[in-house]
C-alpha cells in the first residue's frame, strides 16, 4: 500500500545531514537490484537533488528514507554489512540488553551481541582511567564504509542515552578514513574533537555513565521501536550526571572562582545549555555552588583547626561575616558552634 509523502511544513527544519549519505542508502539498493524511487519519493527527495555534491536533507528526511529502506531492502544494515540484517534486528539487541543492572553491562552485551548478527566488525566498550569508549574494529578495513560506520555509531550511542534517559556527552570521535568533504555534519552527530585518518572508528565519553542504572523497561522499548530511528539523529538534552559534574569542577578553586561562562567552557558546552540543563535537573548554578562551598567549609571546620577567618576564605568568602551569616542559614548553627558540637558528639 503506497504511503502519501507528508506536506512541507511552513517553516522547514534545517537540513544538516549529508546528502552523501542518502546516495549510500540508493546505492544499497542498486546492489539487491532494487529501486530506491519509492523510498526516496517518500523522503522527497528529487533525482536532482539527490546528485547535488554537498547537497544536505532534514533528519526528517533521513529518518523517512532510512525507514523505507530497511523495509523494501529487508535490511536494518543499510548494505553496510555482507549479509542483511532483517528488520527488528536491532530491535532484538536491544531487547537483549534491556534487563542490564547499568549501562555498562546492557552496552557490553549489545556489541557482543552484534557479532552474532554481523560479523564484518567487532564492537568493544573498553575504559581507560575515567574515559569509557565504544570502538569499531573492521575485519576488513574499508568495507563497511563511512555510512555504515557513522550509523553503527550513532545507533549505539542514540541507544546508550534512551537507556538511561539522559545525554551522554562524547569527549571525541575517531574515524579510519580521511575528512569527507561534509566534514561539517560530523560536528553536529559527534560534538566533541575529531580525528580522521585513525586506526579505527570509536567515540569516547565519561566513564562514570556506565554505572548509570537503566531507566526504561520492557514496554517502553516497545514504544520506543515504533519511531526508534530518531534516536540515531537526534541529540538528548538532559544530562544525569551534569550536577556532579558542575559539583567536580566547581571542587576545582580556579573554576569555581569563575563565572559561568568559563565554567560552561570547561564542561564543553554554552553558559545558555548550562542553565538550561541544571533546570531541567531541578538545579541552579548558584544552588550547587553554595552546596559546595557548604561542604568544603564543613570539611575543614571538622578536619582542621584553622581560624574561622582562614575557613571563610578557603571556602571562596570574601570576607568572614558573610561566610558566617551564611553558614547560619546552611546549618542553623555557626561555624564555631557546628565544630564545637561534632568535637563534643
Amino acid at each position: 500500500m503506497p504511503v502519501k509523502a507528508p506536506a512541507k511544513p511552513a517553516n522547514p527544519p534545517k537540513a544538516a545531514t549529508p546528502m552523501a549519505f542518502a546516495r549510500s542508502i540508493t546505492a544499497a539498493y542498486k546492489r539487491h537490484s532494487q529501486s530506491p524511487t519509492e523510498a526516496l519519493k517518500l523522503a522527497q527527495i528529487t533525482p536532482a537533488h539527490l546528485k547535488q555534491a554537498n547537497g544536505h536533507i532534514t533528519a526528517r528526511q533521513m529518518e523517512l528514507l532510512s525507514g523505507a529502506a530497511m523495509q523494501e531492502l529487508g535490511d536494518e544494515g543499510l548494505g553496510a554489512f555482507s549479509r542483511k540484517l532483517p528488520w527488528g534486528s536491532y530491535g532484538m539487541l536491544a531487547r537483549a540488553s534491556i534487563s542490564s543492572p547499568n549501562l555498562g553491562v546492557a552496552l557490553k552485551r549489545w556489541c557482543r551481541h552484534h557479532a552474532l548478527i554481523a560479523d564484518d566488525i567487532t564492537l568493544r566498550v573498553v575504559t581507560s582511567g575515567d574515559t569509557a569508549a565504544i570502538t569499531v574494529e573492521e575485519k576488513a578495513p574499508g568495507q563497511v564504509g563511512e555510512f555504515g560506520l557513522v550509523h553503527v555509531l550513532r545507533n549505539i550511542h542514540g541507544l546508550a542515552c534512551w537507556y538511561v534517559d539522559s545525554r551522554i556527552p562524547l569527549q571525541g570521535a575517531r574515524f579510519p578514513f580521511a575528512a569527507p568533504p561534509h566534514v561539517e555534519a560530523y560536528g553536529l552527530m559527534f560534538p566533541g574533537p575529531l580525528q580522521f585518518n585513525a586506526a579505527q572508528a570509536e567515540i569516547r565519553f565519561d566513564a562514570r555513565y556506565l554505572a548509570l542504572p537503566l531507566r526504561r523497561d520492557e514496554k517502553a522499548l516497545q514504544q520506543m521501536l515504533q519511531r526508534a530511528l530518531p534516536l540515531t539523529v537526534l541529540q538528548y538534552r538532559r544530562d544525569r550526571l551534569l550536577v556532579e559534574q558542575v559539583r567536580q569542577a566547581l571542587g576545582n578553586p580556579a573554576v569555581a572562582s569563575q563565572n559561568a561562562e568559563t565554567l560552561a567552557a570547561a564542561l564543553n558546552m554554552s553558559a545558555r545549555s548550562l542553565h538550561r540543563q541544571l533546570q531541567e535537573e531541578g538545579a541552579s548554578l548558584q544552588q550547587l555552588k553554595d552546596e559546595v562551598r557548604f561542604e568544603k567549609a564543613k570539611e575543614l571546620l571538622l578536619r582542621t583547626s584553622k581560624p574561622i577567618k582562614q575557613v571563610a576564605e578557603a571556602s571562596g568568602f570574601r570576607n568572614e561575616k558573610s561566610f558566617i551569616r551564611a553558614f547560619r542559614e546552611w546549618a542553623e548553627l555557626s561555624p564555631g558552634d557546628f565544630r564545637d558540637s561534632r568535637r563534643i558528639a
